[in-house]
Order: C-alpha cells, then structure tokens, then sequence
C-alpha cells in the first residue's frame, strides 16, 4: 500500500475500532492491512493503536495522529472536489443512511433516476430508524425526519411533513372520538421511543397558537415506524404521524383523523452530513437531487 492508502486505512481503523471492518471497507486484505499499519508504526516510531480481542483503539498519540490524518485527508477531498471534471462527473462509493420509511416510499422508488444521471457513482445504502454515528460508521450522510440533536453535522432541511393524529375505528368505538385537546387525558397512545436514547415522543398540537404536548397513558410501545402504525390499526391507540404514511388507511377508512381543528405542527425532514469546507461532488450531487425529490413530493 502507498502512503496514502495507508493514512486512510489507518483512519477507518480508528474510526471503525477494527482492522477486519477497515480492511473490508476499503476492499484489501486483512493481512496487507495488519502489515501496512505494522510499517507505518515502525516507521514513525511510535505506537499507534491498542489491539484487544474486541476492539481497537487509538493510544494518545494514535488519536493525535489520526486527528492531523482527518485534516490532510479532507484538504485532498477538497484539491479533488475543486476540479471541474469531478464536479461535473463526480464518481466513487456514496454511503447512506435513510430513515426506513422515506427509503421505501420516497427515495429508493426514485433512485433509478439518480444512478441514470450519475452513472460513475456507487451508492451503498443502509435503512432504518436509529442514529447513526456518520464519521465513525465512515457514512456519507443520512436523511431524517425530526429535530437534528447533533450540532456537529452540516443540516439541510429537505420538507415540513404535515402530521396528523388518528386511530382505528375499533379503538374510537371503545373509547370515543376526542372533540377537544382536554379529553385527551381519557385516551391511550400507542408508545414510540427512540432505540439510542430513553426519549418518549408526546402527542403535539396547536392550541391558541401555542404547541401544546400531551403525555398519554400507553399499553404498548414500539421503536419503529412501521409498527406504530400497524398497532393503531389494531386499535391499540392514538398516533401522530406524517399524513402521506397514513393517507392510504384514512381513504379507506381503516384509520380516522381526530381533532383536525387543532393542527399538528409540521414535521422536518432534512439531509445531514459531516462539515467540511468544500462538500465532495458525490454528497453534493445527491444532497441536490434529493431536495428536488422532496420538493416535488411535499412542494
């Protein structure tokens, strides 16, 4: 390997904890990998990783190097990105990370769209609810729908997702059909919490001009999408949700709006990526057309 190839292999190593996982990331083997880093800390004279049966980590003056490898790999990201044939015709592995339900429904019925426009780009495509760590799980970007926490990631907003908040005709049967915020209180929500963190999401409305939350009793929560919606479809409670997950249940009459007189605040959804000066051309031009396809489909 060269001396660039293994100042990034190097650095997946640190940010993935495991020579196996760089090794296949990169696409060479994992002894040409174990051999390179071996090299390079003999060179160096230093010691630059910890090896454990389970994981790898950086020693102090790993991390130090590491941190000075990120700025010399990104100032070449940059030199690369500034080329106007790049830019144009941008290529390489693009990996993402969608929330499970904008891949299925919005995106991915799209993508044949972006591969025939950008033919010299492989994408590389993991789906699903939690955070994701997008430097240390070497991620592209990720789109995702509610307030971004990390304050570290470059956002762009992508839509403003009206919600609604409904139940089964079953459920509304058993416990009544709410006709103002207040009988809330005497109602069930079904349960969604966030798998990374103890989080427990409270129905939203606005009242008199002011988001208003309301903590309902649940008998069953859940950690994904789909199954907040499959659960309110056997009338276990109320949910809130974008209304173009749930159009198809409320024509049909399978699922029914409630309180549609206090409207849901709307809902982001946006595209993070990792900050860099110059955006590489394989982020830009996705990050462009994905905000075509949710202007188009929320416009």
């Amino acid at each position: 390997m060269d001396r660039l190839d293994t100042l990034r292999l190097f650095t997946r190593i640190v940010e993935l904890g495991s020579f196996t996982r760089a090794a296949g990331a990169l696409d060479v083997p994992r002894a040409t990998a174990t051999h390179a880093i071996k090299e390079m800390e003999a060179s160096l004279g230093a010691r630059l990783l910890e090896r454990t049966t389970r994981q790898v980590r950086p020693t102090a003056d790993g991390q130090a190097f590491y941190e000075r490898c990120r700025r010399i790999l990104a100032e070449l990201e940059d030199a690369e990105a500034a080329l106007s044939t790049s830019t144009a015709n941008p290529r390489g592995t693009l990996r993402l990370d969608l929330h499970g339900v904008h891949a299925r429904e919005i995106i991915l019925p799209r993508i044949a769209l972006f591969r025939q426009r950008y033919t010299q780009i492989e994408l590389v495509i993991s789906s699903g609810d939690r955070l994701v760590d997008l430097v240390r799980e070497g991620i592209d970007c990720v789109v995702r729908a509610g307030q971004p926490r990390d304050s570290s990631l470059v956002v762009k907003r992508l839509a403003l997702m009206p919600e609604v908040i409904c139940a089964s005709p079953d459920y509304l049967a058993r416990f009544g059909t709410p006709r103002h915020p207040d009988e809330l209180a005497a109602h069930r929500s079904v349960g969604f919490f966030s798998a990374s963190h103890d989080v427990r999401y409270p129905l939203t409305l606005t009242v008199d001009g002011t988001v208003t939350e309301y903590k309902l009793e649940s008998e069953v929560s859940v950690n994904d999408a789909e199954n907040y919606t499959v659960c309110a479809l056997s009338g276990c409670g109320l949910i809130q949700v974008p209304r173009f997950r749930v159009q198809p249940h409320l024509d049909a009459g399978r699922l029914v709006q409630v309180l549609a007189g206090w409207p849901c605040p709307d809902l982001p959804v946006s595209v993070l990526y990792p900050y860099h000066r110059q955006l590489s051309p394989r982020v830009r031009v996705f990050v462009d057309w994905v905000s075509q396809v949710y202007a188009e489909v929320f416009g």
